[in-house]
């Protein structure tokens, strides 16, 4: 990497703003979406149990671009990526308002995915590069801020929108935002590059990149897409193929996209595996309840919004909990225990009905965000904090690929259970008991993962190495 010129004091100041907005952004977006989506389904004249896919979408496309942000970054430069991202999130967003039809949204949110894919690597490259390392904990701390409000406040201005204007602009109020980050990343984004050419490893990136796809689809065509079993079988089975073969290559050639060496570190091969099957029902979450709520249970879209409210509170007040809690019981207990009490709380939301009072829902929800806070928190840490530098920054991208995978498969699994639940059950009188239903096993699926966090050794994450871990809660 060529050093680049000290910054400016106004270039200094202005840049770690700059990267919150964009980090801002784009976690907003994550979570505003959902209180939206039985209002987009009738002004689509689709079924809002099947749109999932607006969803999945954007996390697929996020997943499958993120391990190429960095070989993009140094190779194109990071004030051109960071710029082309802004840009291309922000039109995703105005195609995303102008569609007329389910596959004219996907179509825009796959494109929005591409901007959101590298807007957060490339900003946090350029400040890891642009500031020295006793500056590094104070700018981090301060971008990653914006990543706690967005799923604060998304819910409730999603569902207020739908009810004072349209879902529409849910969409539009990323434009200005964007053209204000666009303005600023031309005049203040610090142009870095790679010292030299990689040599990208485009053939494993196609092999992962199609096996995620695959595995996404056959999950999707349980649920939305209603393909035939043979269909979902053949492309389960094609996506494995693809799999397998990027490990086998992955194995043989020098710079891999993933080096399967990384798992040679028991702690990040179960702290991956693991951050796979954990987060299939906290990725669920944040698309079943607003449905649950507007469509089973009758509230306002603005009323489901605020109801998530104490989710993400209680997350955010867990937060300084997790390291006395980890640091005195260790990760492999509390990431067994941690895991059930989640999975068990997951379930209990089959409990919900019309009778449910608004305090047992807050009470409920409280405590599923507090818990989340702390499986994430362990999860990240204890998965990246065995590694070596020299693996450290693949391993962070592996990690960032499997995060939004697990949350995208999570959604498709829970759309799945759902529609064959109300399939089985009878159809539109019956969608509460498949809601329950599709919650009960949704948990219990997640409880399983601890048999995975049982395999971590009892001084698992004890080498005190201190490593940044993404933020995505």
């Amino acid at each position: 990497m060529t050093i680049p010129a000290p910054l400016d004091p106004r270039t200094a100041r202005l840049l770690p703003w700059i990267v919150a907005i964009a980090f801002f952004m784009q976690t907003l977006d994550g979570t505003i979406l959902n209180t939206a989506l039985p209002a987009m389904a009738g002004d689509l004249n689709e079924d809002p149990l099947r749109m999932q896919s607006v969803v999945i979408a954007y996390m697929l496309t996020v997943a499958l671009l993120i391990p190429a942000s960095g070989w993009i970054a140094d190779r194109f430069g990071t004030r051109r990526i960071f710029f082309g991202a802004i840009a291309l999130f922000s039109l995703g967003s105005l195609l995303c308002a102008l569609s007329e039809s389910l596959s004219m949204l996907i179509g825009a949110r796959v494109i929005q995915g591409l901007g959101g894919a590298l807007m957060m690597p490339v900003g946090r490259l350029v400040v890891l590069r642009a500031y020295p390392r006793s500056e590094l904990v104070r700018i981090m701390s301060f971008i990653t801020l914006p990543g706690l409000l967005g799923p604060l406040i998304g819910p409730s201005l999603g569902g207020w929108l739908v009810e004072v204007a349209s879902w529409h602009w849910i969409f539009l109020i990323n434009l200005p935002v964007g053209l204000l980050g666009c303005w600023a990343a031309r005049r203040y984004m610090p142009d870095l590059r790679g010292p030299e050419r990689s040599r990208f490893d485009s053939v494993g990136f196609l092999l992962f990149g199609a096996a995620m796809l695959l595995i996404t689809v056959a999950l999707e065509g349980l649920g939305e897409l209603h393909l035939p079993t043979m269909r979902v079988v053949l492309l389960l089975l094609g996506g494995m193929a693809c799999l397998a073969a990027y490990w086998l290559r992955a194995g043989r050639i020098e710079q891999p996209l993933f080096s399967p060496a990384l798992f040679h570190t028991r702690s990040f091969a179960v702290g991956i595996i693991g951050n796979l099957f954990a987060r299939l029902g906290s990725g669920a979450l944040p698309f079943l309840t607003p449905l649950l709520l507007q469509l089973a249970m009758g509230y306002s879209p603005a009323q489901a919004g605020m109801s998530l409210i104490p989710l993400a509170l209680a997350a955010m007040a867990a937060k300084p909990l997790a390291k006395p809690l980890i640091e005195r019981l260790g990760y492999r207990n509390i990431l067994t225990s941690n895991t059930l009490l989640l999975g068990a709380l997951i379930a209990s939301l089959a409990l919900v009905d019309a009778e449910t009072s608004t305090l047992q829902l807050i009470i409920q929800l409280s405590l599923i965000g507090a818990c989340n806070s702390l499986q994430f928190t362990a999860m990240n840490t204890v998965t990246l904090i065995d590694l070596d530098n020299r693996d450290a920054s693949s391993g962070n991208s592996l990690l960032s690929v499997v995060v939004q995978l697990a949350m995208g498969l999570g959604v498709a699994s829970a759309a799945a259970l759902l529609s064959g639940f109300s399939r089985d059950l009878g159809g539109s009188d019956h969608v509460l008991q498949a809601f329950q239903a599709t919650y009960l096993c949704v948990g219990l699926l997640s409880m399983l993962a601890a048999a995975i966090f049982l395999q971590l050794d009892t001084k698992a994450g004890r080498s005190g190495r201190n490593i940044e871990v993404p933020t995505d809660d």
